[in-house]
């Protein structure tokens, strides 16, 4: 009996010492306010929800194993607790009656700081917080007070920095410093405003791969960390300005590099998110006692993240943070969404919300979730679930993304490696899907021939959706999670099936479709960066002592091939794209500025189908017209019952989706009443060779796309005679 009370008290001690770790890496939970949501209305069965603000109070412990990852972490400061202090931003959107919760945390990773918790009729717990402490708060963004890392001996840290400066208007005397690729603040001050070897220099000519023309430089007389749009030159001193004395010309791109202090610790928001998703899974009460809104109500919990977000969670399980301080799972499924790489944000001087753009980290190392040598960049084999697989914490996951992620955000190496020579295999707990043919995001979807100009670019913005997807697909996985039902089978473009094809006008396939603005400087392609010896590439993480990094050249990047309408085949067809009204395309071009004729940003363009065979053939356009396609407004809506039933079939499409995507189709106005006969004919100008609908394989009757085909299928359009 003596022995059992031991074991009794042995257990009751780790219990309450596990209980005890819990609450400690949240410290306090301020809950600043509790709000009801959707004016008290309920929300599907789970009823009425309500929304909860605050700011977590944490504190990690840089000599942790499961922190020492942190970049400077050691050379934060510390509280007399001996750990680094943080404070974030959350918010929390619950049903009033918990009883009626799905038992599900569903955490909305924040997209530089943009992001809300929201209700869902499902029932889920939707969480949101701060974890980019670059950020600059607002009264609705999400943000986080993370710490400045110094020298041991308590000096200023410091570093080289870049800033860039293009499409500055003419004659213009002051501009901000700015991360160039989106236009957010530079949070690192100089050193000092006089910096003699501070260096500003232009260029007339660059492209996507890093190639310029030869540098030009400003004598540091002309210059000035300054303000001079109120004073005359040499301005009032400003460190977050530069002034150059005779003006911006808006015909060249300035490069400024200077010496920056006060490096911020940026990845204290992996282990913030990792510390507040497993408080409100698992947690009663903080340090201080303030009950967990949510205590014993989650079961599970999944993130899902789109873009900046989605590379977030590949980054945050890459580097070991799906393992809580406990060594449990924190996320039981992930979806990172439209992500193509990494977020920088484990580097000294790191700059996490930049967006592919020239010099910026974020491709380096592993971007494969499989484990793989990267000898092209002499590299060594690695994966983003190596640690998770060691610590068995590794989360189911979906992935989806379109073609924008191959154009723009430089996705190539995730399929097929930076040597291009095979498909990179998938694990058995990743699945992967790809919209073909749609801009970053998705467009708007709906049935219509609107071709607004974008102002940026020279295409109208491309309408194929996205959305449609990816809420089946988020479906699907909390499903995965929780009943251990398996997704649908992945479906992406593969080199095996000559999918994927270098980017040139005759590999991808195009046409002599009119107004299609391809060429070559398009593609944003995989550049390979020397950042110096203190860049940890396999891990994304270290120091940038080369500023700018020396260009050592581009890796294979290869794109989607197209069929003869110019749209992409393989992956996972929206009902727009099984009954195009024209070609979508995941790329663009800008109309003026620097960089005219070059990609535009990560937007896609389309170009709609002409309306009779009489405008396609006054127009010189290969591509079918909608009236040889499909006749008349019946038949085409009758394509897009049978695709939006299939889709729904393969669960790639919730069932009010597809009811709500036949009725935008019935009432359209793309084509004219009146009943027609259909004939399948090959998508050829001038065939006569018909196929009568009787033998037509259903797939056949959207475009071959129902089914996943992406041969002979996918040349077949309606025809109506």
């Amino acid at each position: 009996m003596r022995s059992i009370r031991i074991k009794a008290l042995l257990v009751a001690c780790v219990l309450a010492s596990s209980a005890t770790t819990a609450r400690a890496q949240v410290v306090r939970l301020e809950i600043t306010s509790r709000e009801p949501m959707n004016n008290r209305q309920p929300v599907g069965a789970a009823g009425p929800f309500e929304l909860i603000r605050g700011k977590v109070h944490g504190e990690i412990d840089p000599k942790d194993p499961h922190n020492t990852i942190i970049q400077d972490l050691e050379l934060a400061p510390t509280n007399a607790r001996g750990k680094v202090a943080y404070v974030a931003t959350f918010a929390l959107a619950k049903p009033v009656d918990m009883s009626k919760a799905a038992r599900m945390l569903l955490y909305q990773v924040v997209n530089r700081g943009n992001g809300q918790a929201v209700a869902s009729a499902e029932g889920y717990v939707s969480l949101v917080s701060g974890w980019q402490g670059d950020v600059i708060a607002t009264a609705n963004n999400q943000t986080i007070v993370v710490p400045i890392a110094r020298n041991r001996d308590g000096s200023a840290i410091t570093g080289p920095v870049i800033a860039r400066f293009y499409n500055v208007p003419e004659g213009t005397k002051t501009a901000a410093i700015r991360l160039a690729s989106l236009g957010t603040p530079q949070p690192y001050p100089p050193v000092n405003l006089e910096q003699p070897d501070a260096r500003l220099s232009w260029h007339t000519r660059e492209n996507y791969s890093g190639e310029q023309d030869a540098a030009h430089s400003v004598a540091r007389a002309d210059w000035a960390f300054a303000n001079c749009d109120s004073t005359p030159w040499p301005g009032r001193p400003d460190p977050t300005r530069l002034c150059v004395k005779d003006g911006f010309r808006v015909d060249r791109l300035y490069e400024l590099v200077y010496t920056a202090k006060d490096p911020l610790v940026l990845g204290v928001g992996l282990a913030a998110t990792r510390d507040l998703v497993s408080f409100f899974r698992h947690a009663q009460t903080d340090t201080a006692g303030t009950p967990n809104p949510v205590a014993g109500a989650i079961d599970h919990a999944i993130g899902v993240g789109d873009s900046q977000s989605g590379n977030f969670i590949r980054t945050f399980i890459h580097l070991g943070f799906n393992r809580d301080l406990q060594n449990r799972m924190v996320w039981d499924g992930a979806f990172p969404r439209i992500a193509a790489r990494q977020t920088p944000m484990n580097l000294r001087f790191a700059l996490p919300g930049g967006a592919a753009g020239v010099y910026e980290p974020g491709s380096e190392g592993a971007v494969w979730w499989t484990h793989y040598e990267d000898k092209t960049r002499k590299l060594p084999a690695a994966g983003l679930l190596d640690r998770c697989t060691a610590t068995k914490t590794c989360p189911k996951i979906v992935e989806a993304f379109g073609s924008s992620e191959f154009w723009g955000l430089r996705m190539s190496p995730d399929l097929i490696g930076t040597d291009a020579t095979r498909d990179l295999p998938l694990p058995d707990n990743v699945r992967r899907y790809y919209y073909p043919g749609t801009t970053h995001g998705g467009g708007r979807g709906g049935f219509s021939l609107d071709t607004t100009p974008n102002n940026a670019c020279v295409l109208p913005a491309n309408p194929n959706p996205e959305s449609d997807q990816t809420r089946a697909l988020t479906r699907a996985l909390v499903e995965w999670v929780t009943k251990d039902t398996p997704p649908p089978d992945s479906r992406y473009p593969r080199l095996t099936n000559g999918d994927l094809v270098p980017a040139t006008r005759a590999a991808i396939g195009f046409t002599d479709i009119p107004g299609l603005p391809f060429n070559d400087g398009v593609l944003n392609p995989v550049v390979r960066y020397d950042f110096g010896p203190g860049f940890k590439a396999v891990d994304l993480s270290g120091r940038m002592s080369t500023v700018p990094p020396r260009v050592l050249g581009v890796v294979p990047t290869y794109v989607p091939r197209v069929n003869q309408d110019g749209n992409e085949t393989a992956g996972v067809a929206s009902v727009l794209m099984q009954a195009p009204l024209g070609t979508y395309l995941g790329w663009n071009v800008y109309r003026s500025g620097f960089f005219a004729g070059q990609g535009c940003g990560f937007q896609g363009g389309w170009i709609p189908f002409a309306k009779t065979k009489a405008e396609r053939q006054a127009n010189h356009d290969p591509r079918l017209s909608l009236e040889e396609r499909y006749g008349s407004l019946e038949n085409y809506a009758s394509i897009v019952k049978r695709a939006a039933a299939q889709a729904v079939r393969d669960r790639f499409l919730l069932p009010e989706d597809a009811e709500r995507i036949v009725h935008e189709a019935e009432t359209s106005n793309i084509l004219p009443h009146g009943a027609a006969s259909t004939h399948w004919l090959r998508s050829t100008p001038g065939s006569e060779k018909g196929i009568a609908p009787d033998s037509t394989p259903a797939s056949h009757a959207t475009n071959g796309l129902v089914d996943g085909s992406v041969d002979d299928a996918a040349n077949f359009s309606c025809i109506v005679r």
